[in-house]
């Protein structure tokens, strides 16, 4: 059994069961990587995935706990190799993130950018997903760390620590009526046609269910898009919309508006994800204390170390 047939039968699983898509990733060929595989399945006496006429379509029961110790193995490789670097006190390696479309446009630049100032040799990548995949992504080890706020998705064996609370606005066009109201209502909101998240994102229902609680049915005039598609929406006059106070940018969105509605719906908390076993390099414990001053070395380890912490709940951009 060699290493890099474990690594070739877990990017062949990642990558949906597609050896072509698993060899583009590890820039090598398919046969290669099918010959490797058959030879590990003719070492181990069972096969690792299921086939119909030489195409796999999926994977096997054993195989299945294959895959589960070969992440372990994979991922136990790579923190090695971060204490390496931490102890030879090289500069470089990779931190890839984990999370959704309105953190990776709206929290983590600034953020980024002062990393990379610090760490201009380390490579940084983000995964974006929807809010019920980004804790999958970590747990896997896709990710090193996810930055997202809650969702009712349980991933068991992920750290997290609150690091933002995201607090909500009404966004209009310029010279909404809604807009020169003095105070705003849910009643005053639900007025108008509402552009809305989808129910992925934990602001799509929060906000609808804050609707609910009060007796309030919302004109949903158009759903399923995220902060930066509904203020598009919003510019061509179809709506307002309910969105994340950090999702609004006055040099960027000069044609729109925004009102805090704090007082109207809750806010949410974001937080940082990792995982419980993994090793934190200098970088990404510099990164996270980058994205929350609050977030500092000693409280993420013992967060880590802390065998009564609750399980993380996975996150989503309730933005």
């Amino acid at each position: 059994m060699q290493l890099h047939q474990l690594r070739y039968i877990l990017e062949v699983y990642r990558s949906g069961n597609h050896i072509s898509a698993a060899a583009e990733t590890l820039h090598t060929s398919q046969p290669g990587i099918s010959k490797q595989i058959r030879q590990l399945e003719l070492e181990l006496g069972f096969d690792i995935f299921e086939r119909t006429r030489n195409r796999i379509v999926g994977v096997t029961e054993a195989g299945r706990e294959v895959i589960k110790i070969a992440e372990t193995v994979i991922s136990g490789i790579a923190d090695i190799k971060k204490i390496r670097n931490d102890h030879a006190d090289e500069n470089g390696g990779k931190l890839i993130i984990a999370t959704t479309h309105t953190f990776a446009r709206y929290v983590l630049p600034r953020v980024v950018k002062a990393f990379m100032q610090k760490h201009p040799t380390v490579q940084v990548s983000l995964m974006q997903g929807k809010p019920t995949e980004v804790g999958d992504y970590v747990q896997a080890g896709h990710a090193d760390i996810a930055v997202a706020t809650d969702s009712m998705k349980t991933v068991l064996g992920l750290v997290r620590m609150p690091c933002l609370t995201i607090t909500r606005s009404v966004v209009a066009s310029k010279g909404h009526p809604i807009l020169a109201l003095k105070s705003i209502t849910l009643q005053d909101i639900a007025a108008y046609p509402i552009i809305a998240h989808d129910n992925f994102r934990s602001g799509g229902w929060t906000i609808l269910e804050t609707f609910a609680q009060a007796g309030i049915k919302p004109k949903i005039q158009f759903s399923g898009v995220d902060s930066d598609v509904a203020k598009t929406y919003v510019e061509l006059g179809l709506g307002i919309a309910i969105l994340a106070s950090i999702a609004v940018d006055p040099v960027h969105d000069g044609d729109l508006e925004a009102r805090d509605v704090s007082n109207l719906f809750s806010s949410s908390t974001a937080y940082v994800f990792f995982r419980k076993s993994a090793y934190l390099s200098k970088f990404e414990l510099d990164f996270m204390q980058m994205l929350s001053p609050a977030l500092t070395r000693r409280k993420v380890l013992s967060a880590r170390e802390d065998i009564n912490a609750r399980p993380a709940a996975d996150g989503g951009a309730g933005a």
